[in-house]
């Protein structure tokens, strides 16, 4: 991945692309993605995620609200570019590159990272600008409660378009962790993803509360295995504590380790931590105190 990476820094470079430009990134997921995104870094660019599930006016929209200097994708993609005079780079004529190494690039704390759009969902979708330093903040301020490491292995469960995937990608990367993209089919199937998990012996598990209820109805149609998880983090939704009652029932609340977080694209992922315990778990009076 790094021969690659610094393949597609070099090769934007080479055509002029350096430090501050914006770089669309339609691709679907998988590690050539993360390649890309390594690579749009290195060049001291800033990635902005087009998921492949959006239409075609929507990606035009954001090409050019962004101000896209251009833009890497894939070749069974290619033409749902239709920007005029958009300067589009297909991943497979960027072929990995061993001792190519790419001028430095900005990552200064201030420097921008990324662009990650809003769903629009109330009103017009609107470009949100992250700077390396609101990423590493993030880490660091959360260092404490999760501490991450080289050991653990991430399941990128969640498309680069969602700003979980940040919390996922680089949560592995910053620390030396292995990254497991999750196929969008076996996103969709729990089944898969609970034999995926066990495979991969995948140690973070992020989840939206809907997508882990589904998981849950089918881990309860089978007998418990011995997963390797120690932590399980919830975001994206608001999370009703009384629908974990089957799984820490099941596996207790230790091992892994439940934990709600909260936030939104403008602050970075994640603003709010609460650790769940059994505790949580028991039905209160309107009148008693949390």
């Amino acid at each position: 991945m790094d021969a690659w990476s610094d393949a597609i820094a070099s090769h934007l470079q080479a055509n002029g692309i350096g430090p501050g430009k914006i770089i669309g990134l339609h691709a679907a997921d998988g590690i050539e993605t993360i390649a890309a995104m390594l690579g749009i870094l290195k060049a001291g660019c800033a990635y902005l995620p087009v998921d492949p599930a959006n239409p075609v006016d929507r990606i035009a929209f954001m090409l050019e609200d962004a101000g896209a200097a251009a833009v890497i994708t894939q070749n069974c993609l290619r033409a749902n570019i239709v920007e005029p005079g958009m300067t589009v780079f297909v991943t497979s004529d960027i072929p990995p590159a061993v001792g190519l190494v790419p001028d430095p690039g900005n990552d200064a704390p201030e420097a921008l990272a990324y662009v990650i759009y809003t769903s629009g969902s109330t009103g017009k979708p609107k470009g949100v600008m992250v700077s390396h330093g609101n990423v590493t903040r993030l880490f660091e301020t959360t260092r404490a409660w999760f501490e991450f490491d080289q050991n653990d292995v991430w399941a990128v469960s969640h498309s680069f378009g969602f700003d979980f995937s940040v919390w996922e990608v680089w949560g592995a990367l910053l620390h030396g962790g292995r990254l497991v993209p999750v196929p969008l089919d076996t996103r969709r199937s729990p089944v898969d993803l609970r034999e995926l998990l066990l495979r991969e012996k995948v140690t973070i598990l992020c989840q939206t509360p809907s997508a882990f209820r589904q998981f849950l109805r089918a881990e309860l149609a089978s007998a418990p295995r011995e997963y390797a998880l120690r932590k399980i983090i919830f975001g994206g939704e608001a999370l009703d504590f009384a629908t974990l009652r089957p799984w820490v029932e099941r596996y207790g609340d230790q091992q892994p380790s439940l934990i709600n977080m909260y936030g939104i694209t403008e602050i970075t992922v994640h603003a709010t931590y609460r650790r769940i315990t059994s505790d949580d778990l028991i039905p209160r009076r309107a009148d008693q105190n949390p």
